[in-house]
């Protein structure tokens, strides 16, 4: 069965309708999930209604959840969009959770979208989305229909195109929380070679603090380890990998945002035909609490678990998380031509867009495919070394010296990705830094 619904969730009896919660963008009932979760945060999410500017788009947030940080992944999102009009020569989007519909706008403006469905659940959101669009972009009629507003659950939203073979080559959901049972009906509705832009925001799982959440969620048993926040970007690829393989096809992880605040884990990827018999970049990794080391394993691998500081008390020490993605978080030369794509629309240069430039260029770096998973905190190493922590700089020109691949992090300014084992890492640092 493609789809069960109760009675309930059609239910119009109520001023607040299960299916108006379904959308968290949406959500202001006081008994919500989404409306608990923001007032146990530090900072408000709603945003007045007024006019607000984006890329030099004007447009209204209304009462719809709204955020000013979330530009960046927006940004990313009409870059690849972009990208791949230009090389296929159309674009469908399919925005399953548009809140005000500022991502649909974009798209239809900057990325030249030739169609795109701007979907919410809460259809007291549609004076505001079809204000904003229709106020640079002309609806149409017929075949020349720019876009359409609809108002419906986002899985039925995607499982009603599906049924009618009507395919999107890029779909956006903006989803919160961890919450992963839209994949499959998403897979079913993307045109093959086309884009999936995903969401999480469930900062607790990838810390490692529900890991029976992440499990139900992404099939990925998650336990607290330093680099928390790379595993969720990890978890979120690997969770949509076991889908796709669950219906004959695979995924390319095209490049991983994360942004602090939420926190948001937003991941683009690029959906194949075919499975893959074997995945070598979908596995566990470990850290040592004792020694700070962290590995990678596969499946044939777990009983060989260990740590290389082989003291008696490591086994204690050591946790595993898994499975997730194991391989490059980003695409070198796919990020590469986003950030020459960025350079022509003039968001980057001449002292502009400085924050983008910088993003894409760690994300080059961090492509790397000789880094393993994680990053260490360089407050961690000093801690290890006894020593003030030295300059990013300078302990990479040290690390690549001795042999050893290393970037930055885009996630975290203080860190470095390396594939130097923590031993050595604090080794480099004494002899080579220490004041």
């Amino acid at each position: 069965m493609l789809l069960t619904l109760s009675p309930k969730t059609l239910s119009s009896s109520s001023s607040l309708t299960l299916h108006k919660s379904q959308n968290p963008r949406c959500n202001k009932s006081p008994n919500s999930a989404r409306f608990k979760s923001s007032k146990q945060r530090s900072h408000p999410i709603l945003v007045k209604s007024e006019v607000q500017i984006e890329r030099d788009l004007e447009f209204e947030p209304g009462d719809t959840f709204f955020r000013h940080e979330s530009a960046t992944g927006r940004d990313l999102g009409v870059l690849s969009a972009t990208l791949y009009k230009r090389s296929n020569g159309t674009l469908r989007v399919l925005d399953a959770m548009c809140g005000c519909g500022i991502r649909s706008l974009r798209y239809l403006v900057e990325a030249d979208a030739d169609f795109v469905m701007a979907n919410d659940a809460n259809d007291d959101n549609r004076k505001v989305i079809t204000d904003n669009l229709s106020s640079r972009v002309e609806r149409g009629n017929g075949d020349e229909r720019r876009w359409v507003v609809t108002h419906l659950l986002a899985n039925k939203a995607m499982i009603e195109r599906y049924m009618v073979a009507d395919f999107f080559d890029m779909i956006d959901i903006d989803s919160f929380g961890s919450d992963s049972s839209f994949l499959r009906d998403a897979f079913n509705t993307l045109r093959l070679g086309g884009l999936l832009y995903l969401t999480s925001t469930d900062g607790y799982s990838s810390g490692g603090h529900r890991p029976y959440n992440s499990l139900a969620a992404y099939g990925a048993f998650i336990r607290p380890m330093p680099f928390g926040n790379e595993i969720g970007l990890r978890m979120l690829i690997g969770g949509a990998m076991r889908e796709a393989a669950l219906l004959g096809y695979h995924v390319t992880p095209l490049f991983s945002y994360y942004s602090y605040h939420g926190p948001v884990f937003r991941v683009m990827l690029r959906v194949h035909r075919g499975k893959l018999h074997e995945d070598r970049n979908y596995g566990f990794v470990t850290h040592c609490n004792l020694c700070g080391h962290s590995r990678t394993l596969r499946f044939d691998e777990l009983g060989l678990m260990g740590c290389p500081c082989s003291d008696t008390k490591a086994s204690s020490s050591l946790v595993v998380s898994g499975p997730m993605w194991l391989g490059p978080l980003h695409d070198a030369s796919y990020v590469k031509e986003m950030l020459e794509l960025a350079k022509e629309l003039g968001w980057i240069g001449e002292g502009t867009g400085v924050d983008l430039e910088k993003l894409l260029s760690i994300m080059i770096e961090e492509s790397d495919p000789r880094l393993p998973p994680g990053y260490t905190k360089m407050d961690e190493m000093a801690s290890r070394a006894k020593m003030n922590s030295p300059p990013l700089k300078k302990m990479m020109s040290a690390l690549v010296k001795e042999g050893y691949a290393v970037s930055r992090s885009h996630i975290i300014p203080n860190a470095l990705k390396t594939d130097c084992p923590m031993s050595n890492f604090v080794r480099i640092a004494q002899e080579n830094l220490k004041s």
